[in-house]
């Protein structure tokens, strides 16, 4: 007979004891299933009228996560990107309640089989030189919020950090010195150093003279000192954009994001002819397939490319209409 298994224990533990002590997966990681179990937690308490707390595993069935994947998209306007993310995560406690809840390894599995949903892959957007010069003068220099902003957007454009790397950033981590670089910590708890440009440099040395903000060490902080959060950063590329967009048009025509910053350094590696190989290492990908997108999106490449080519001989006629009485019979 199948016993009732309580979901809160088991899904304390899969936070604590998997995901924290044996996998030891980032904060990111962390950061992301919490919140894809709380909207979980959520909906099944407005559709079943039960607490979190007193669930069931039995009442995390294969219909209800369905469910809340349609909500996702239905009412929150969850791509299916997104929606993918949430599922995998559901995934991920499923294949780990498996091992301790194997009477209900039939409804473990239906969990397990819910197919991801494809989705369009669009090219990757970044921004031209053009277009990178207007936001790095976008900033303010004679106040204190122009001066970061202005160090953050340079370091951004050139070493491709994730938004998380660079609100992460300690003092400790950059080195402006002989061989200047900055360390960080990114997917997979990998430790990678990226090096720095002279131009960078000179700009992070007169950013680490102002004033301090706060007791903390962080390097790109805010007024109070603390780091800054997603949507901060967030609010001010979208700020300094739309005063860019005034002398720099084409910007108007783009929804820059944070990450753009990163898709801008991975095209500007690879105009300059940098091999797949030493992206990879740059951007901290796990796998080159990853950094293959790139390629995708460049179109100067690909240009460079059919210029190589020997074109094929085409044949050009000039267009002769049909007759009309023929082309009303043909189309009945």
């Amino acid at each position: 007979m199948k016993t009732a298994a309580n979901f809160a224990p088991l899904l304390e533990q899969f936070f604590t004891k998997r995901l924290m002590a044996q996998r030891q997966v980032s904060p990111n990681t962390i950061a992301s299933y919490r919140d894809t179990f709380r909207l979980l937690l959520v909906f099944t308490q407005k559709r079943l009228n039960k607490a979190p707390a007193t669930l069931g595993l039995v009442d995390i069935d294969a219909a209800l996560i369905d469910a809340f994947l349609d909500d996702l998209e239905k009412t929150r306007g969850t791509h299916a990107r997104s929606r993918n993310l949430r599922l995998s995560a559901i995934r991920s406690f499923f294949n780990y309640a498996a091992y301790y809840e194997p009477a209900h390894a039939e409804q473990i599995q239906q969990v397990l089989a819910i197919p991801s949903k494809k989705y369009d892959r669009v090219q990757v957007g970044f921004l031209t030189r053009p277009e990178v010069e207007s936001v790095l003068a976008a900033p303010d220099m004679q106040t204190w919020i122009g001066r970061r902003d202005h160090a953050l957007l340079l370091m951004a454009f050139q070493c491709g950090l994730r938004l998380s790397e660079l609100t992460g950033l300690r003092n400790a981590d950059i080195e402006l010195n002989a061989g200047a670089h900055v360390r960080c910590i990114g997917k997979g708890r990998k430790e990678r150093s990226t090096p720095l440009a002279p131009q960078t440099v000179k700009v992070l040395r007169a950013w680490s003279k102002e004033k301090p903000r706060g007791t903390s060490d962080i390097v790109f902080p805010t007024v109070h000192g603390r780091p800054m959060s997603a949507d901060a950063v967030q609010y001010l590329v979208a700020k300094h954009v739309a005063v860019a967009a005034q002398s720099c048009p084409s910007l108007k025509t783009k929804r820059v994001s944070p990450h753009m910053t990163r898709h801008t350094a991975a095209m500007e590696l690879l105009l300059a002819g940098i091999d797949l190989s030493t992206m990879a290492l740059w951007l901290g990908h796990e796998s080159i397939k990853t950094t293959q997108v790139y390629l995708d999106a460049n179109l100067a490449l690909k240009e460079a490319a059919l210029a190589k080519t020997t074109p094929f001989d085409g044949r050009t006629a000039r267009f002769k209409p049909k007759d009309s009485l023929l082309e009303f019979l043909h189309n009945l």
